[in-house]
């Protein structure tokens, strides 16, 4: 078997993994509005340097941005709806961060599957 051959099929296999985790935070954000995502976020940080120098090393790190982010903007509208002040506000926090969080999932799950590496933003 050649040495490129044997690249190729890591590299496949790392996309479909990146994929399984792509579909891991989807079902965990539609069924437990993102509270369970931790899980699969646990498993992009340890197969992150897995994919070291190779495109699919961006989804990781993507999909770890969105998680955090994501987090960062429900910990904003609760801080809203705890204060009482901000309960009107919090109805457009929560649902903005819903819709950014399905972008991102799905632009990343569109990407990896065209081959594109994420923005490193």
């Amino acid at each position: 078997m050649s040495q490129q051959l044997v690249l190729d099929s890591n590299l496949e296999d790392a996309k479909q993994f990146a994929r399984i985790m792509y579909v891991a935070h989807a079902l965990t954000f539609f069924f437990s509005v993102g509270m369970l995502s931790f899980i699969p976020l646990i498993v992009n940080y340890v197969k992150r340097p897995d994919t070291a120098g190779t495109m699919v090393y961006s989804h990781h790190t993507w999909m770890i941005r969105t998680f955090w982010f994501y987090a960062l903007w429900m910990v904003v509208g609760w801080i809203l709806v705890i204060t009482l002040i901000g309960i009107p506000l919090s109805w457009i926090v929560f649902p903005a961060a819903w819709l950014w969080n399905a972008y991102r999932l799905i632009k990343g799950f569109v990407d990896l599957n065209n081959n594109r590496a994420m923005p490193v933003q």
